[in-house]
């Protein structure tokens, strides 16, 4: 009898400060919380480590990819717990002067980075009240990349990638998707769950969004509802406001269910 193939996946959702050893601690707990609950993929938000009043505070902060204390916490909890890890995201050093690159990397239980993407597309936005430019202080990412996991490939991406569906579409199809954010209450309220489940419907793939949840140094608010969403666009799991895990079991053969019941990853006409 055919055994079913599940897994057990966690989004973790923080509201990071501006003390880094502070935010190093707050993720440790969380992710030793997700691993006890039996968790074998967990997704951490961007900027889990910091999030200052002053965005150039994470510019100091970058580093060589294999540097400082915020990758050796990644790979020590990783291996610790034995489990996949994506690390929300991390400032990884640029070669432009003042900028860094907005990395997320995912871990393996052997404690080693498997995989990096930096973020491709850098969020602006100015409604006359809130302004972001996140190109003021970040480098721009040029690769899509995936991470080979036990259950198939997994498509990093971060926040605001997620209104560029065609990050999503690129070979091979992703099983999952992670996508931590630290969405506005502005756009996240508008568009984050619509554009998690659209990503989902559209890849046929489970997508994780781990975000940031609550009130921030200068008064920053972040949307929070970390979603875990299946193949078909349901919500598996949801955590709204504040500090805590969104924890979901995957059935895996579902989702190859659904694909063979709707091939429509197979009918792609343009690329």
């Amino acid at each position: 009898m055919p055994t079913t193939q599940q897994l057990t996946a966690a989004a973790i959702q923080m509201v990071s400060g501006d003390d880094l050893s502070a935010n190093l601690e707050r993720a440790r707990v969380l992710v030793a919380e997700a691993a006890a609950a039996g968790a074998a993929l967990v997704v951490l938000p961007e900027y889990f480590y910091l999030m200052p009043e002053d965005e150039r505070e994470r510019v100091a902060l970058a580093r060589p990819p294999g540097e400082g204390p915020i990758f050796r916490c990644l790979a020590e909890l990783a291996e610790r717990h034995r489990l996949w890890l994506v690390g929300g995201t991390l400032p990884l050093a640029s070669p432009e002067p003042g900028k860094m690159f907005n990395s997320s990397l995912l871990f393996g239980p052997d404690g080693r980075c498997h995989a990096r993407y930096d973020k491709i597309h850098l969020f602006g936005f100015d409604n006359g009240h809130e302004r972001y430019d996140e190109a003021a202080t970040m480098s721009a990412g040029e690769q899509v990349t995936s991470g080979d996991t036990p259950w198939g490939p997994l498509r990093l991406s971060v926040c605001y990638d997620l209104r560029f569906p065609e990050l999503y579409r690129q070979r091979p199809a992703p099983t999952l998707i992670s996508a931590p954010a630290a969405f506005t209450h502005t756009t996240g309220e508008a568009h984050w769950e619509l554009l998690l489940r659209a990503r989902a419907v559209d890849n046929l793939a489970f997508v994780i969004g781990a975000g940031q949840g609550g009130v921030h140094p200068g008064g920053k608010r972040t949307f929070g509802h970390s979603l875990i969403v299946d193949p078909w666009g349901t919500v598996l799991a949801r955590h709204e406001d504040g500090e805590g895990i969104a924890l979901a079991t995957l059935d895996l053969d579902r989702q190859a269910e659904l694909r063979r019941r709707l091939p429509a990853l197979q009918h792609r006409r343009l690329d």
